[in-house]
């Protein structure tokens, strides 16, 4: 599916993190004006000179044409596409601050970790404006504007919420996929963001909470019976919201769980840097989806209390 009608003039991206930097990075290396926001001035100042720098499964370089440090300063000449790639738990502020100059004709993708970070955006922006992405990198952030890509598995998913924004959302496909990154137009992308959260509720938490890396909550027999349990219970309260995980997403789910690096989760990075933590978003959504379909989901319940007791 293809479409030539929208072609966005400029791009903004909202949050200088390593998500934002590798679509700030890719956009910009294709010729696209780029618009990098971020409250922490520190993660702009090299996007714009020398330039963002890639490395690892991704190896790409670009300079993007102008930072700001307020959504606010994006009212005078708004882009006419914005990815929000910030942490979940920012989203309502972030919500709340476009709903000041949006207008038909912007449209916004949801670039993040988490359960129904679109909704979120849909309930300030109208869901006709709003799309989702289902995103298979890990990245990790070595410096400002400096980012490692521990792994790269296309294709990227993207979803509009609404049925009018489908041809929108297929040319923002074409759009990242001639920047890079290969993404294709999903019919059910709540499968694929499913199918990525119940990874992230397993493995995130445990690490948050014991300050072990990936790999070593694995090697440790106790952490790795807590791991599969979390799974477990993310697939059964999946599949009772009717939510299509494949016949064989457990081994699927604890094959890829194993091939983790000696690196830490974005969960456990946020812990030590005094950060809120997207738990809510993770273990807290599937605890509420578990509630909705007349479950329990203790794992994810526990998991959720434990990090969020750890956050400043």
């Amino acid at each position: 599916m293809t479409v030539t009608g929208f072609k966005p003039e400029k791009i903004a991206i909202i949050g200088a993190g390593p998500v934002g930097c590798v679509l700030a990075a890719a956009f910009s290396s294709a010729g696209h004006e780029v618009i990098l926001c971020d409250l922490v001035r520190e993660l702009l100042e090299p996007a714009k000179d020398p330039g963002i720098r890639i490395e690892g499964a991704i190896q790409m370089s670009g300079r993007v044409a102008h930072t700001v440090t307020s959504l606010d300063a994006l009212a005078d000449d708004p882009p006419e596409l914005i990815f929000v790639t910030s942490k979940a738990t920012a989203l309502p502020l972030i919500a709340s601050a476009m709903q000041t100059f949006h207008k038909p004709g912007i449209h916004v993708v949801s670039w993040q970790n988490g359960l129904d970070t679109e909704r979120v955006l849909s309930d300030h922006l109208g869901a006709e404006w709003v799309m989702r992405a289902a995103v298979n990198f890990g990245v990790s952030l070595l410096g400002p504007a400096h980012v490692t890509v521990g792994f790269h598995q296309p294709p990227h998913w993207l979803q509009e919420s609404h049925e009018s924004g489908k041809e929108v959302a297929a040319a923002v496909c074409d759009l990242l996929t001639g920047a890079g990154l290969p993404t294709q137009h999903a019919e059910r992308l709540v499968d694929h963001v499913w199918q990525k959260t119940i990874l992230n509720s397993a493995l995130g938490p445990v690490c948050a909470v014991t300050g072990k890396t990936m790999s070593q909550a694995l090697r440790d027999p106790f952490l790795y019976d807590l791991v599969e349990k979390l799974v477990k219970e993310g697939i059964t309260v999946a599949r009772a919201n009717e939510v299509h995980l494949g016949w064989d997403y457990y081994r699927y789910a604890m094959n890829y769980l194993k091939s983790a690096g000696d690196h830490k989760p974005s969960m456990l990075v946020d812990i030590e840097s005094g950060r809120i933590t997207e738990a809510e978003f993770i273990n807290g959504q599937i605890a509420s989806y578990a509630e909705m379909a007349g479950l329990e989901a203790p794992y994810n319940i526990m998991m959720r209390s434990l990090v969020k007791s750890l956050e400043s």
